[in-house]
């Protein structure tokens, strides 16, 4: 089953060659890597309301990598709160809500001097963000002290909600469901029988490989599997031990930035396995900047593809298409924004209005457990084509 991709093509290889490869969505699958029911998105919320919301000017924020090597993915996402704000605005004249950015480049130490300031401006009353798993651990015990309601669309690392922070929300299911689901799918629909993994070394990495080596079980051979670090660019070593191994299939945990150049060096050093990797890797930079190399790549992701309106009007906006994290950006947002047309302007009525929420987005059911995680959750799998 192929369903509409979450990325235009790539037109430049990035060192792999001209290629017309992108992202294409694939299946949905539960954590026993099973097919499931998708969303309807046509039942989604509808950031514009009703039209009628009054309200003064408010100012939501945005958190994450906006510069720097992993900077999609920030942008993704605050294209896809853009989105929802220009059609709430246009809809509501006289509620007008905006949005401040802060670049953290994805890194913790950036940010841990970012969050602090938007903690301290009393005009913002709620955040979109963290991005990255590292700068949310980092940072998360400052946002919660200061009862921020925080809405990741991104981050992933299971332990951010066993911390007791008060006001985080994951939009979106972790490596605990989504190493499971991938390392299912893979042993089970594609059988494959030898899988090498390779992490990187950020909390997001290291958690997912975790998650997925237990429930891979046998499959994930422990005696190729192998580290590399953020912003690594020779992986010789990595290629020389794996092409060694000769296994079916090697599943990376880590970002588009390394995952990029791994796969190309993969390809020229010989090995022929299938490349694995997940939703740090889901994004049309890593098509563009890996090239041909990325052909047939499968990659998973706890987000959600984008719907074909949403694609367009965001396309419209942004001028360009939505990639990882984008809906759940969108998403995210108009939660807020429901909650602000109903009344709940302050950070702490917003904490509640979120924990108390329940509807339907583009990507999914927004239902939220007591520590922040959603009720619900299922994994895309994508594959380069």
């Amino acid at each position: 089953m192929v369903l509409s991709g979450c990325s235009d093509k790539s037109s430049d290889g990035g060192g792999g060659g001209e290629t017309d490869l992108s992202i294409q969505s694939v299946v949905q699958v539960d954590t026993a890597g099973k097919a499931v029911a998708t969303t309807d998105s046509g039942s989604a919320a509808d950031p514009a309301g009703d039209g009628k919301a009054k309200c003064a000017p408010v100012t939501l924020s945005m958190a994450g990598p906006l510069t720097g090597a992993n900077s999609a993915l920030g942008i993704n996402i605050i294209m896809g709160v853009k989105l929802a704000l220009d059609k709430h605005n246009k809809a509501n004249p006289d509620c007008q809500v905006s949005v401040k950015e802060f670049d953290t480049e994805g890194k913790p130490q950036i940010a841990t001097n970012v969050i602090p300031a938007i903690v301290a401006d009393p005009s913002i009353v709620a955040l979109i963000g963290p991005t990255f798993s590292g700068e949310t651990k980092a940072t998360g015990q400052i946002l919660s002290e200061a009862g921020m309601p925080t809405l990741t669309a991104s981050a992933t690392n299971p332990a951010l909600t066993g911390n007791g922070w008060k006001s985080f929300f994951r939009g979106l299911g972790n490596d605990d469901s989504q190493g499971p689901a991938v390392a299912n799918y893979l042993t089970g629909d594609k059988g494959f029988k030898k899988i090498c993994v390779v992490q990187d070394n950020t909390d997001y990495g290291v958690g997912l490989a975790k998650a997925f080596i237990t429930a891979a079980g046998p499959a994930a051979d422990a005696s190729c599997g192998t580290s590399v670090k953020e912003g690594d660019k020779d992986f010789s070593a990595a290629v020389s031990k794996l092409s060694a191994a000769e296994p079916d299939a090697i599943f990376y945990a880590g970002y588009y930035a390394e995952a990029a150049p791994f796969v190309q060096q993969l390809r020229s050093g010989g090995v022929t396995a299938a490349f694995v990797s997940a939703d740090g890797s889901n994004d049309p930079e890593f098509v563009r900047q890996a090239g041909s190399s990325s052909k047939d790549a499968l990659l998973s992701c706890p987000c959600s593809p984008a719907p074909e309106k949403f694609a367009a009007d965001y396309k419209a906006l942004n001028g360009q298409a939505p990639g990882v994290y984008s809906v759940e950006g969108y998403d995210l947002t108009t939660i807020l924004l429901k909650g602000i047309d109903s009344g709940k302007v302050t950070r702490a009525d917003l904490v509640e209005f979120v924990r108390n929420y329940s509807g339907t987005g583009l990507a999914r059911n927004y239902k939220w457990s007591e520590t922040g995680e959603l009720d619900n959750i299922q994994i895309w799998m994508y594959q380069v084509k």
